[in-house]
């Protein structure tokens, strides 16, 4: 009796739940399709152009941008990047250098001034044509729940076997993709979670240079690395960065030495600008920057070197 009361009952909890779990769904759905109704900000321009090809060669004119208006992130930003160049942006935290790097592919507009690529206003090229040229890099990689080689092909969905081996060869990621039970099909998680950091980055990178974009961009790509991770990297690095033009923010010495010029920003301005030694005589910020920051984390990897 006892036994037939309990599967008597068992559905109407089912049934009273019910309500609970319908509510809660609404609560879900709502938040979902009010997401999906949130107007595109950033959209091509009417006649956008599709450019036969990239030289690279990137200007920034007078670039300001705010989210609010009271508060400016950039103030008059301008400089200019020539093709197969590399410049590297350093400063202080939350000086703006993200916010940089971000207008290139048009993850934001600005406000005033402009961008340009081949003297051309970025916000008249065609948005996939854009972006379908830049490579990006950063301290947060994000990998899709499915299998190394799916996380490739994203970058470059038609890549043959061998083009994708010789990427990631030359982002010293083959080796460990291949002394995997099911290399290239090996499942790395929701966000690459069976991965550790240093090989997501390499992975990432590994995905670049699989794209083979004419522009690559670099955000702080090593600062969350041990030191044999970051050594990887760096060697990682230098076969994406050969004959591109690029734009990297470091807060590694050897990175920042590695560009053709330094930029250094400071409260959303362009304050000094020149190579490490001229920086450095001129007492400035990236001099104070080179002191407190810089200068440490060099030592800090020299110590690590020795037994």
């Amino acid at each position: 009796m006892v036994a037939l009361l309990e599967r008597l009952y068992r559905p109407v909890n089912t049934l009273l739940n019910l309500q609970v779990e319908i509510i809660r769904s609404m609560a879900i759905f709502s938040r979902i399709f009010h997401y999906y109704d949130m107007p595109v900000e950033i959209e091509n321009s009417p006649g956008a152009v599709v450019p036969e090809k990239m030289e690279g060669l990137v200007g920034y004119k007078n670039v300001c941008f705010h989210y609010n208006e009271n508060t400016p992130i950039l103030r008059d930003i301008s400089f200019t990047v020539a093709p197969g160049r590399s410049v590297a942006i350093v400063g202080p935290s939350g000086s703006g250098k993200s916010t940089i790097i971000n207008l290139l592919p048009r993850l934001f507009d600005v406000t005033d001034g402009q961008i340009t690529l081949d003297g051309r206003d970025i916000r008249g090229l065609d948005l996939r044509w854009l972006r379908s040229h830049i490579g990006l890099v950063t301290q947060d990689t994000y990998l899709f729940n499915g299998t190394i080689k799916d996380n490739l092909l994203y970058a470059a969905p038609g890549a043959a076997q061998e083009s994708i081996i010789k990427a990631c060869g030359e982002a010293k990621i083959h080796d460990f993709i291949a002394a995997l039970p099911d290399g290239y099909d090996t499942e790395v998680g929701n966000r690459g979670i069976k991965l550790s950091g240093g090989e997501r980055q390499r992975l990432s990178i590994a995905r670049v240079i699989l794209k083979n974009p004419g522009l690559v961009i670099l955000d702080e790509a090593t600062s969350a690395l041990d030191s044999i991770s970051e050594s990887q990297i760096q060697d990682a690095i230098a076969p994406l960065l050969k004959g591109k033009t690029s734009l990297v923010i470091a807060h590694r010495l050897s990175t920042i030495m590695a560009c053709d010029e330094i930029l250094v920003v400071s409260s959303g301005s362009l304050v000094e600008r020149g190579s490490h030694a001229e920086l450095l005589e001129r007492n400035g910020v990236y001099r104070e920057l080179y002191e407190t920051q810089f200068r440490r984390a060099l030592e800090d990897g020299l110590k690590t070197a020795v037994p």
